[in-house]
């Protein structure tokens, strides 16, 4: 697979300031590899070894289908279809072990090509992120002006600040909690809002709702990274 496919100018993704900017360079990853595995990708050999074995997973079967072209999918899914079919059901004259073909089994039901590349490509934007923080002032202001930081991405994000340069990896750290603990606090109150406003003595056109009406999906995107 060529390098550029993962590549994301990091100034690009955070230049939005909406949202967490590492759900938004997952994303853009994922977008991207979608995009490649359903075209001129899925006629490359050895692509096409690699997503016979890996397979996918249920999230990007679903993205793949959607983008409708059926032909791409069908001819990856052959191939794919035919490889996992000789592994799991050889012809043999020896009686079969259920406890290695249930291993073998299970081993399909946990990879996927698109995951292994995404999660290769963020280890990759993020070691570049922490180079950038370490030297770049204006990026270390860029990043303090960020909306959020997503629980996931913060949990992330704080185990790897020793990555940064131990000048500012202090510093980093303070910004990653900042940036998740003050739009915690929020969401706080804009669910209570939202929970109070189903009370009678709230009802009517006048009714004030505030920030609350998104607030129950807005809660679950930050604790679960837009995963569920």
């Amino acid at each position: 697979m060529r390098d550029d496919i993962c590549s994301i100018p990091v100034s690009e993704v955070f230049e939005p300031k909406e949202g967490c900017p590492i759900c938004r360079m997952r994303d853009t990853l994922e977008e991207r590899m979608l995009e490649y595995i359903m075209g001129a990708a899925m006629m490359e050999p050895d692509v096409r070894v690699e997503t016979n074995k890996s397979g996918f997973c249920e999230t990007h079967f679903a993205g793949m289908l959607k983008r409708r072209n059926r032909l791409s999918l069908a001819l990856i899914l052959d191939s794919h279809l035919k490889e996992l079919h000789k592994e799991l059901f050889p012809k043999s004259l020896l009686k079969p072990d259920p406890k290695k073909h249930s291993e073998k089994a299970e081993k399909h039901l946990t990879s996927c090509f698109v995951c292994e590349k995404i999660d290769w490509g963020m280890s990759r934007i993020l070691d570049t992120m922490y180079r950038l923080y370490s030297s770049e002032r204006d990026f270390r202001a860029l990043f303090s002006e960020q909306e959020y930081i997503c629980l996931p991405h913060y949990a992330r994000l704080c185990g790897s600040a020793k990555k940064v340069d131990k000048r500012y990896s202090g510093e980093f750290a303070g910004e990653c909690r900042r940036l998740a603990e003050q739009y915690l606090a929020s969401l706080c109150g804009d669910v209570e809002h939202f929970t109070k406003m189903f009370d009678y003595r709230n009802t009517g056109e006048d009714a004030d709702w505030g920030n609350s009406k998104d607030s129950i999906e807005r809660a679950v995107q930050y604790l679960t990274a837009g995963r569920n």
